[in-house]
């Protein structure tokens, strides 16, 4: 695998098992940083089954805001490290009253600085209606402007659809 791995493809496009794979094949040290927040119980149980469906090789970081800092730590202890997702990630960020470009720009120093695998997961949230109210818009908007981003630095991008990959870069 490439040092950076970027995939991105809509809700339930087969992002995270495809990522998770690609990971297993690099070794046995794994970390997953993992973004979201069970802020209901719907959201509880979407972070249960992504932890149920990882093996035992897989141990488990969470940053839901300093993911740049994150990342670095893992790297210190894996083979690869999965970041399950940018999408979330913003998300808190925009709802912590954070400004996107900044965070932005320290995530792709982070990436840039890796020394060991990393494959990234979001959401391709710009393919739809356009939203109906600002901060939608605002959101769908820092989304693209952070895959663009992350796309620019990373050596390998992928775009999952309906469960196939599509080679995107690399």
């Amino acid at each position: 695998m490439t040092r950076t791995l970027f995939v991105l493809g809509g809700a339930r496009s087969g992002k995270s098992a495809y990522a998770q794979a690609r990971c297993e094949a690099l070794g046995r040290r794994l970390v997953y940083i993992a973004t979201a927040e069970a802020g209901d119980d719907e959201m509880a149980e979407r972070i249960a089954r992504h932890r149920a469906d990882r093996g035992e090789c897989w141990s488990t970081l969470e940053a839901p805001l300093d993911l740049p800092g994150a990342i670095a730590h893992a790297a210190l202890r894996a083979d690869a490290v999965l970041v399950d997702c940018l999408t979330l990630w913003l998300s808190n960020l925009m709802l912590g009253g954070h400004d996107p470009a900044p965070a932005r720009t320290a995530l792709a120093l982070s990436i840039e600085k890796l020394q060991v695998p990393l494959v990234l997961i979001a959401n391709e949230v710009g393919l739809g209606i356009v939203p109906d109210n600002a901060l939608a818009r605002r959101f769908r908007d820092e989304a693209g402007r952070l895959n663009q981003h992350v796309a620019a630095v990373a050596a390998e991008v992928v775009l999952m659809v309906a469960g196939l990959p599509v080679q995107v870069k690399g």
